[in-house]
């Protein structure tokens, strides 16, 4: 229990470190803006497929790609990947 205790403080320091502009040895990963739409095209999916596919509501889906909404955290880190892999990611969501 001490490790998890240790790590998990060395994790929250770093970030309070990081928060105020620091460096420190925390990795810090920056996602820009995805175009959904473009991504679900190269995939060759319909909304509706692409939506069951990567568990996204196919309505919140319509907002990202009319532009009304912009997908944020977990959401944008898995639309990065997905743009990039998006076989992997089938793959490792099928089993």
């Amino acid at each position: 229990m001490s490790k998890a205790f240790d790590s998990i403080k060395q994790g929250l320091e770093e970030a309070v470190e990081f928060s105020k502009g620091k460096k420190t040895k925390a990795v810090v990963h920056k996602f820009g803006p995805v175009d959904v739409k473009n991504i679900r095209a190269k995939i060759g999916m319909s909304q509706n497929e692409f939506a069951s596919a990567f568990g996204i509501s196919v309505s919140t889906l319509r907002h990202w790609e009319r532009g009304d909404r912009t997908p944020q955290g977990p959401a944008l880190v898995l639309l990065n990947v997905v743009a990039k892999e998006p076989k992997v990611v089938l793959k490792a969501l099928s089993n």
